[in-house]
């Protein structure tokens, strides 16, 4: 075994040593126990750091004894990297841990050290960036940090700090970061479940950003480009667990306007039921089946060839509300099919919006007739507090489990995107900054006043900052003629790149959240005594909620490897 190497730092004393060993360590544990939450500056500048086994370890300030000491080797990450230098070529990286393979013990230590980082960590979580100025968020970060990350321009901050450079784009820190900062960023990528798929294949848009190369011109029409790839990548998967599984019906629950649905039935042959809540969206879904199987008939006139022949199932829609807490016996009233004497049904959801995702699970777990799930959650700052999070017993008895509403909602946000953002360094970054100095002048108006809705303003990047606090005083109900302190707007304006920066730290974390919902989720099915995976099988810069729940009620086996591939 490697002979171990530590080296015990104070994070505000000493910052990562010329000889770059700390520096180069890339894959912190958690850390300790009972981790308090830290409201201040001082509650996280006080952790020390341990590099052990070239792992970066946050700890407590005093113990330092190898009890505390957690090496995160059980971890199975999607890639193995060496530790990043200071200066040289990036290169391509899949952070994260892959949750397929994860052993019961080792999901369950992971939701562990979740509970702790995220505790260490909460300060930055809780915090609304609308609030920088009025609560002095840059003041909450330890000095090191500040020294560190202020002056950064938005490409450095996606490079160094969310890590994620250009292509081919040299890594080079401009000044050595405190070892408590780069153990954030680094426990960040490895805690977090990898949303990178595991194919590599040419791009489907590569020919028209607009249109998948993959899917044939009926089935891309009325469908936006990320739209086209989710029911694409989704519906295959759901083939192919519905053959592994043997089952006779998909149910699409919270179907919208039935694209997935159509495709699956009319694209790939599968018997569907689609609910959905909305009567207005299951009548446009109904016309849209229509359109689409005049299409699909005049295709096979022109072009016998290139479609398929035989019997074409249109989905079936039903207007059902599916609750959280009560069966649907709408959605598992199985269709009417010939010389069928009993249903085996598949219950899947495309980014079923908060407590949906939860009353999918409950439907599998309470029926024996549901044999399979393959859901993709989105919207967790939609799940009720009470009932659909925590839904494992092991996780409701772990300390610091709890995620309030901020929590949830900041794990919704596109990270991808966002570093995308910051490497082309667009106007549209200043909105933060811009709507933390309105958040001042309204707290200074009306006090009682806090963080109210401010509808979108259109064209930000085209107005002055006050000419925007104008328009957002009048769109709170205040008058928009209040005088103004220019130089005090002008001094926040000047922070602009700090406020993009408290920003992307709390981006940094917010995987981590959503995380251990997911998490959850599969330790509840596990508790539950059934079998669950969770892949990604969107690309998360067109998807950014691109991990899929698959659950079965019998081990797949060697049959699961097939889920994780790309159909030619």
């Amino acid at each position: 075994m490697q002979a171990q190497a530590r080296a015990d730092v104070r994070p505000d004393d000493k910052n990562a040593g010329g000889n770059g060993k700390a520096a180069g360590a890339h894959a912190p544990a958690a850390p300790p126990p009972q981790a308090a939450r830290p409201a201040t500056r001082n509650a996280i500048a006080g952790r020390g750091v341990v590099c052990r086994f070239g792992v970066l370890l946050c700890v407590g300030p005093a113990e330092l004894s190898p009890a505390w000491v957690v090496c995160f080797s059980w971890y199975r990450p999607c890639v193995s990297s060496p530790p990043p230098s200071l200066h040289g070529p990036s290169r391509p990286r899949m952070p994260g841990v892959s949750a397929h393979g994860l052993s019961r013990e080792e999901r369950r230590q992971l939701a562990v050290d979740l509970t702790r980082v995220l505790a260490l960590y909460r300060s930055i979580l809780d915090a609304y960036i609308i609030e920088f100025f009025t609560d002095s968020l840059w003041g909450t970060l330890p000095h090191s940090w500040q020294e560190a990350l202020d002056g950064l321009n938005p490409p450095q901050l996606a490079t160094l700090l969310l890590g994620m450079p250009r292509e081919g784009e040299e890594i080079r820190y401009r000044s050595v970061w405190p070892l408590t900062l780069l153990a954030l960023k680094s426990t960040a990528c490895a805690l977090a479940f990898t949303r990178t798929p595991g194919f590599h294949t040419p791009s489907e848009f590569l020919e028209n950003p607009s249109q998948s190369s993959r899917l044939t011109a009926p089935f891309r029409k009325h469908v936006k480009p990320k739209k086209q790839h989710e029911i694409r990548r989704l519906g295959e998967l759901v083939k192919k667990l519905s053959d592994i599984t043997g089952c006779t019906q998909v149910v699409d629950v919270g179907s919208g306007q039935g694209h997935l649905s159509r495709f699956m039935s009319l694209g790939l042959g599968l018997m569907v039921k689609s609910l959905e809540g909305n009567q207005r969206l299951v009548e446009r879904a109904q016309r849209l089946d229509q359109e689409l199987l005049q299409a699909l008939d005049k295709m096979e006139k022109r072009h016998p060839k290139m479609v398929q022949r035989g019997p074409r199932h249109r989905p079936h829609h039903v207007v059902q509300w599916v609750s959280p807490t009560t069966l649907c016996d709408e959605l598992l009233l199985p269709l009417e099919i010939p010389g069928q004497s009993s249903a085996r049904l598949l219950l899947t959801g495309l980014h079923a919006c908060g407590d949906l995702s939860v009353a999918l699970l409950r439907h599998f777990c309470c029926c024996p007739e549901v044999v399979a799930l393959a859901s993709v959650g989105c919207c967790y700052m939609k799940l009720s507090d009470a009932g659909s999070y925590p839904l494992s017993q092991w996780i409701a008895g772990l300390p610091g489990h709890e995620l309030p509403y901020r929590l949830r909602e900041g794990a919704c946000h596109a990270l991808e995107d966002y570093a995308e953002r910051l490497q082309n360094a667009g106007p549209g970054l200043q909105t933060h900054c811009f709507r933390a100095a309105l958040e001042s002048v309204i707290r200074q108006a009306c006090p009682e006043l806090r963080r109210p809705g401010v509808q979108g303003i259109p064209r930000v990047h085209e107005l002055k900052i006050e000419e925007y606090v104008q328009q957002g005083l009048e769109r709170v109900g205040l008058d928009p003629q209040l005088p103004l302190d220019l130089a005090a707007l002008q001094a926040h304006q000047a922070q602009e790149n700090r406020v993009v920066a408290f920003f992307s730290l709390a981006l940094l974390l917010a995987p981590l959240v959503e995380t251990l919902i997911l998490l959850d989720r599969m330790l509840y099915l596990q508790e539950q005594g059934f079998y669950a995976e969770l892949l990604p099988i969107f690309s998360p810069k067109l998807s950014p909620r691109n991990l899929v729940l698959v659950a079965t009620k019998t081990p797949l086996g060697q049959a699961f490897s097939t889920l994780e591939t790309e159909d030619s």
